[in-house]
């Protein structure tokens, strides 16, 4: 199956790229606007990987696709808080399977229905956040909650190792919320809450309690319509140095009261400034989800899902789920055609290889309290 991954050489594309260059089902290509780039990474690779120059944004990007033939587009070239829909409908009109790794919530929430009927005329499929959310959160609730008669709540938390690689585009994303209010399903109906405010503390099984603060993601939104029942969505990213959670609360303060219009344009100052904290953090990252409900008993119950990455590893979680799918596809095994958000599409036994892959420490905890 040959394999475009635009944004190839990037901060998720490459690792991306690393993990399907030995698969003997993909030939792979490596797409970028630097050719020297992508060459020169493919190079590294071996295995028959070949880099190609390829603008997403280019008007000619579907015929440039039918020319190389690609069966399958890996769109990693974010941020896609701001992005349209030009990449995939280049990838339907050539006929090919599109992936994304997309968090912004409006490209992923509103993705089915803008390009489910471009994708079915095409007989291809198209799947938008095939990342840690909402691919992997999904299959996490799926898990904690199988068998019970419903859930109540569900809560995300995101930590990333300060350590770990932080991409320029990654960081303009999270920026592009911060202050802005975003649409949060609390107590059973819709309500705004600033972005990057009020930090709360949030147990982890493996690492010391952070402060995590809310972010805009499409699982607030994906998840009251997926899960009937569910009262209230949370998701929050917990930084692990202190002041720089402080400092992304200062930016929202800022941008609320009008004297910071677009923090995302900061991402470039902070992409390289962003080092100096290195220091006073560790190579250890995680997640945790927490659902509280009804199990299959009607008792209330409360279960939690950690994960801890160290080795500053975190990074190749939000490109698992792009890797299975795209393996899957390669094998011949079927994904549903038409265009779909990446929610309920992949198990948690499926990601289990993965993490055990980069060495990556899972708990399940049951924190029911005890009857009274």
């Amino acid at each position: 199956m040959k394999t475009l991954v635009l944004g190839g050489y990037g901060n998720f594309g490459a690792r991306i790229c690393r993990a399907l260059a030995a698969d003997a089902g993909i030939e792979l290509l490596i797409g970028g606007r630097d050719l020297e780039r992508a060459t020169a990474f493919a190079q590294s690779l071996g295995g028959g990987a070949r880099g190609v120059r390829v603008d997403a944004q280019s008007p000619d990007l579907a015929q440039g696709l039918g020319y190389l033939g690609v069966d399958l587009v890996i769109h990693t070239a974010g941020p896609f808080q701001n992005q349209d829909y030009r990449v995939p409908q280049a990838v339907a009109a050539a006929g090919a399977h599109y992936i994304d790794l997309a968090d912004g919530r409006r490209f992923v929430c509103d993705f089915p229905a803008a390009m489910d009927a471009v994708f079915r005329t095409a007989g291809r499929t198209a799947v938008a956040g095939a990342s840690t959310v909402p691919a992997l959160s999904s299959a996490v609730v799926d898990h904690l909650a199988a068998g019970w008669q419903g859930i109540r709540s569900i809560d995300i938390c995101i930590a990333p190792a300060q350590g770990a690689p932080r991409g320029e585009a990654t960081l303009a994303g999270v920026l592009a919320y911060c202050g802005e209010p975003i649409r949060v399903w609390q107590d059973g109906q819709w309500t705004e809450q600033p972005g990057w405010v009020n930090p709360v503390k949030v147990q982890f099984a493996r690492m010391r309690p952070r402060r995590g603060a809310l972010c805009d993601i499409p699982d607030l939104e994906l998840f009251p319509a997926r899960y009937a029942g569910v009262q209230s969505v949370m998701f929050r990213a917990a930084l692990e140095v202190g002041i720089a959670q402080q400092a992304f609360a200062f930016m929202a303060f800022m941008h609320r009261v009008g004297l910071l219009r677009a923090p995302q344009k900061l991402a470039p100052l902070l992409h390289s400034t962003g080092g100096v904290f290195d220091a006073l953090g560790t190579a250890l990252g995680g997640m945790v989800v927490r659902v509280e409900g009804t199990d299959a008993k009607g008792a209330a119950a409360r279960r939690a899902w950690h994960i801890a990455a160290d080795d500053n590893h975190g990074p190749e979680i939000p490109c698992m789920a792009a890797i299975l799918l795209a393996r899957r596809l390669a094998r011949g095994d079927a994904l549903p055609v038409g265009a779909h958000t990446c929610a309920g599409l992949l198990t948690l036994t499926e990601f289990e290889p993965e993490f055990a892959r980069w060495s990556m420490v899972t708990d399940v905890i049951d924190e029911t309290a005890p009857a009274q």
